[in-house]
């Protein structure tokens, strides 16, 4: 009775969808990174590339950025850099740039400015009401946060109309999305 009872529980378990055994395939998966020289986690981000307006003296220098491990089937990718502390009631998305290569792992400093970017990416308008980064400029006073994130997609191009807005770029994002990888950095006057 007893050994029915824990066959019975055994195909109950492999039914229900129970996680099926590791293989060695499995376990050289990498894991879906972007780092910066420039900038590392949980870091004050430098006056480099801070923006230079609006009471901020930076030099608007977008920061080099690189990644590993994308998900299998990727075939572009799309970077945002978003300041969820700004008093906006939404935020402030400070960098916008997709339909970057597939082939690509790393941009370069500088990257940012319009014209530097990867062959066939496209700058989106940040916040500030034109394409390219814009750099940290928080209130005098206040510390926020900078979410660096970027998105492995299943598409070479995103379906976007002509100039879209960074929330447009974003929604069409979300469903592309098979993976991705980020990091915070702070910033205060």
């Amino acid at each position: 009775m007893r050994a029915l009872a824990l066959a019975g529980g055994l195909a109950a378990l492999l039914l229900c969808g129970a996680p099926a055994p590791i293989d060695a395939a499995t376990m050289k998966m990498e894991k879906f990174t972007l780092t910066s020289p420039d900038i590392k986690p949980g870091s004050k981000i430098g006056d480099t590339f801070v923006f230079n307006s609006f009471g901020c003296t930076g030099q608007n220098i977008s920061p080099a950025l690189s990644w590993s491990g994308a998900p299998e089937g990727t075939k572009g990718f799309v970077l945002t850099v978003y300041d969820p502390d700004a008093p906006t009631g939404s935020g402030f998305w400070h960098w916008v740039l997709y339909d970057i290569p597939a082939s690509a792992s790393s941009l370069p400093q500088g990257a940012g400015t319009p014209g530097k970017e990867p062959a066939g990416a496209v700058q989106g308008n940040s916040d500030y009401g034109a394409p390219g980064y814009g750099g940290p400029c928080p209130p005098k006073g206040s510390t926020h946060r900078y979410i660096f994130t970027l998105y492995a997609v299943k598409a070479d191009k995103l379906e976007v109309p002509a100039n879209p807005t960074s929330a447009v770029v974003g929604f069409v994002t979300h469903f592309a999305t098979i993976g991705k990888a980020s990091f915070t950095a702070k910033y205060g006057q």
